[in-house]
């Protein structure tokens, strides 16, 4: 790479996003036929009569990350009697505008969901609609499906409901300043103390997602951590890798979601609907997991157990917290990735396994992922009373089309993301580093460095390293366009 190069990192990269997109298969761009569609929008969908209920006025807000502009869903916690609490969960409503057997539907369909790489977002949707007219953006009004549950004082389920809504956006937060502020390190943000009985709400929704999350993990909700980074640019130039961790804020969100799915789910058995759910079997290579938990000596029961394995779990994240993302990553393989099926009326599914529990629909993201406007189309007719929008045999189709997609999708964004981490090291050849072992078998071994946390191959001195062995290591080699990383063991 050339000096000049040296400012243009975001440009080269997304000329790699889209040359890999492009390689697989993938749409980068939206036809001519979806962009006169889009030109013929003037507004967001503003459908009205009683079917369609006024909230709001009520405390809605949005937590996502600082620069998203898609925003799907909104939440708000209200109280019941006897110590219960309702939540409200808003979706967007992208039906509303996005119809089936359009250009714009046909690339959302292609596509099935958004691709992020490290320097551009690939939208499944428009920007002029899933950033504008279908976003729940602050301050504006929206349609939108809300998802409401009621749960009990000791926070089990007693109730839940799903109905049409106009709905309001209070307050546009970030996960990371709202949970600093939720852990007692940083002072209030500003736009919540802009709305008036928000901080009560937001601590409220806190504690109802802290305790969902525990009624989860008592049924056997596995707790994995493993690490994710985002580029930092300085205008055009990549100059830092970030790694992200969770925190309370994207608790509130992830807690309530589970549990909005699960109840998209159920209301459409209920209506006797199909319904595409997120599925992720027992684990067929569970012998390998026992074995993976006997090397740390751990005695797993010979069936697929996800309390038993949540226990290991816990328990090597208190004793070794350093080789814990990579032991989760491990276990993750092991479960096998998550897939669509279609559960028909009368029929049943695996449910999730990671998420111990039966019922999960996808449909709390229909900006960003076409299963979830495929359940949004669903539980709309489903409120309509009208039959399926989709037929058996395209429902089962679409299920193996969204699978086979998320994939791809993410193979995309770990070579753009691969291709990011090459830029970041290649003024560093000759530098030594302090590493971990991630991966050791035939194909190779792996190893991540501390900082920046980034994984390339050992392609000299990796004889008798195993997984979780600390090595130093030289970088010998990187290749910007095929995202290679290459280190030989130092001393």
């Amino acid at each position: 790479m050339t000096d000049k190069d040296q400012w243009r990192h975001r440009e080269i990269l997304q000329g790699i996003a889209r040359r890999v997109m492009l390689e697989r298969g993938l749409w980068p761009d939206f036809p001519p036929e979806a962009e006169a569609e889009l030109g013929r929008m003037n507004g967001p969908a503003a459908e009205a009569g009683s079917a369609v209920r006024d909230l709001r006025e009520l405390l809605w807000c949005s937590i996502d990350n600082d620069d998203s502009r898609d925003l799907d869903q909104l939440t708000v916690a209200a109280e019941m009697p006897h110590g219960g609490a309702k939540i409200l969960v808003a979706v967007a409503d992208v039906d509303a505008l996005v119809k089936p057997a359009t250009a714009i539907d046909a690339h959302a369909r292609h596509n099935t969901t958004s691709v992020y790489t490290a320097a551009a977002i690939f939208s499944m949707l428009p920007e002029k609609l899933s950033c504008d007219l279908t976003s729940l953006n602050h301050d504006s009004d929206r349609l939108a499906l809300v998802i409401e549950l009621r749960l009990s004082a000791e926070g089990s389920l007693e109730g839940s409901d799903i109905y049409r809504a106009l709905v309001r956006n209070r307050a546009k937060l970030a996960y990371n300043r709202v949970a600093a502020w939720l852990e007692g390190k940083e002072r209030m943000p500003e736009a919540i103390g802009m709305a008036p009985g928000l901080e009560e709400n937001l601590r409220w929704q806190d504690r109802l997602a802290q305790q969902l999350k525990e009624r989860r993990r008592q049924q056997g909700a596995l707790d994995f951590q493993t690490i994710e980074t985002s580029p930092v640019f300085v205008e055009d130039r990549l100059t830092d890798l970030e790694a992200e961790t969770r925190n309370r804020a994207k608790d509130i969100i992830e807690d309530f979601m589970i549990a909005a799915n699960g109840v998209s789910a159920r209301f459409l058995g209920s209506r006797n609907l199909p319904a595409l759910r997120r599925v992720v079997r027992k684990p067929k290579f569970w012998d390998r997991i026992v074995e993976l938990a006997r090397e740390h000596g751990f005695t797993l029961p010979l069936e697929p157990d996800s309390k038993a394995l949540e226990e290991f779990l816990v328990s090597q994240k208190a004793a070794d917290p350093l080789r814990f993302p990579d032991l989760s990553l491990s276990v993750i393989k092991l479960l096998g990735p998550g897939e669509y099926v279609v559960e028909f009326p009368g029929g049943s599914t695996t449910g999730h396994f990671g998420l111990a529990v039966k019922d999960y629909a996808h449909s709390t993201a229909p900006n960003r992922r076409f299963p979830d406007l495929i359940t949004q189309r669903l539980l709309k007719a489903a409120l309509a009373g009208s039959p399926a929008p989709y037929g058996n045999d395209e429902l089962t189709m679409l299920a193996a089309h969204c699978t086979e997609q998320e994939d791809v999708v993410k193979k995309v964004e770990r070579q753009v993301e691969k291709s990011a981490a090459a830029i970041l090291l290649e003024s560093r050849i000759g530098e030594r580093f302090d590493a971990i072992v991630t991966g050791a078998s035939q194909k190779g071994t792996w190893v991540r460095l501390w900082q920046p946390p980034i994984e390339g191959k050992l392609v000299t001195g990796y004889e008798g390293l195993g997984v979780g062995r600390r090595v130093r290591v030289e970088l010998i080699r990187t290749d910007v366009e095929r995202g290679y990383i290459d280190f030989k063991r130092a001393n």
